[in-house]
Formats: C-alpha cells, structure tokens, sequence
C-alpha cells in the first residue's frame, strides 16, 4: 500500500489498497481512501462547494476518484457514527449508540460484530486506519488490529 502524508485531519482515515493476494489472482482492485472528519459538513471543503478557503488535496482525491453526494453520517456523535460506517447498521441496531455509557463508560466493538475492514480483508484487501478510533480499548475484542485493520496509528480513545 502507498503511503502519503495526512495534515490536519481530526476523524478518521482508512486506507485500503488491494494487497499480494489480490495480486496473485491478477485482479485490478480499486484502492479506498475514506475520509470521516468529526464536525466536518459537506459544504466546508472546496470540491463541494466551500469559497472562503481551500481545500486542494481533498479536491484532488475528488476529482481522480469519486465524491458522495447522498452520503450522510450515522449518528451526530462521533462515537456512534464510527461505528455506523465500520458495522454498515444504523444506530437503532448498533452496539455504540453514545460516546460513553450510562454508568460513565466506554462500550466497545465484540468479536461478534462484523466491521468492512474485516471482509475488505476476505477480499485480499491490505488495511490501514489513521486517526480517532472510538470503537474499543487496546487488549480488547473492538482494538482495530481486531476488528480488520492490518495497521493503526491514532488515538483509541
């Protein structure tokens, strides 16, 4: 997988890039990049429209690959709405519906809950997530490099 630089970015960012076993079945995988920006709307980057400042290098990440446009967060809580978009089900069914739990503490990712890192990884996908994980504590079942991620740096909580 390529690596670049990040600057600036409060969220989270995953890399993912088709890996040697996908090189082994002489398959052309796209690589992901996803972008979750905690408090970032879609009108505060310059592609989707932002004037007062720029934003070039996400433009440019715009303009070679693909911009969502029907594409909205799961939750309003940073928390809840990682765990919308690493388990693919909405906050009604999610383990992580609040930053904290009602008696003051973290709840994590279980083994039993299926993130798309995980089976980008069937896909013979390399992994890599940079930023504010959330999800889990370090030595736990919800720890990224247990929930799909083949490399993390950032902060777990």
């Amino acid at each position: 997988m390529n690596r670049g630089k990040v600057i600036g970015l409060t969220g989270l960012m995953i890399a993912v890039g088709s890996g040697a076993l996908a090189e082994k079945k002489s398959e052309n995988k796209p690589n992901i990049i996803y972008i979750l920006a905690d408090d970032l709307g879609y009108g505060d980057i310059s592609c989707y429209g932002q004037k007062h400042y720029s934003t070039p290098n996400i433009d440019r990440m715009a303009a070679e690959g693909m911009m969502f446009t029907q594409h909205y967060a799961g939750s309003a809580l940073s928390a809840p709405s990682r765990c919308a978009l690493m388990t693919g089900v909405h906050t009604g069914h999610a383990r992580i519906r609040a930053n904290f739990s009602v008696i003051d503490s973290r709840v994590g990712l279980k083994s039993s809950d299926v993130t798309i890192p995980e089976l980008l990884k069937t896909a013979g996908y390399n992994t890599g997530m940079f930023g504010k994980w959330g999800l889990g504590e370090l030595g736990t079942d919800g720890t990224p490099t247990r929930k799909g991620f083949d490399e993390f740096f950032g902060y777990v909580n």
